[in-house]
């Protein structure tokens, strides 16, 4: 089993342009709620089951949170979990949001 990955904003933009990525935003419920990457899955403790249950071993992920740091352990996590393919977004959603749209406020 290999470990996870890092990835540029740049490179997570165009796998989720291609559809070929599924994003896992860590960050906290209030975070989440005032801006995500558009599409992004709010994983947390107690959605961890369903995303396991909703995404295959060999869907690639990217793991996200503030800065790029927490989203390493979890990314190490999910290949713990049979993950095959799951990536650390470097600089995290704070390095995003100074260059891609998302979206903001809680729109549900």
């Amino acid at each position: 089993m290999s470990d996870f990955q890092h990835i540029s904003v740049a490179d997570t933009a165009k796998l989720l342009a291609d559809n070929k990525v599924v994003i896992a935003d860590i960050r906290d419920e209030g975070s989440f709620a005032a801006g995500h990457i558009d599409g992004a899955y709010h994983l947390t403790n107690g959605s961890l089951n369903s995303f396991m249950q909703q995404f295959e071993f060999d869907q690639p992920v990217v793991v996200v949170c503030y800065h790029g740091n927490s989203s390493q352990g979890a990314a190490q996590y999910l290949v713990q979990q049979g993950f095959e393919q799951v990536y650390s977004m470097d600089g995290g959603f704070e390095s995003w949001r100074t260059q891609l749209p998302f979206v903001s406020g809680d729109s549900a």
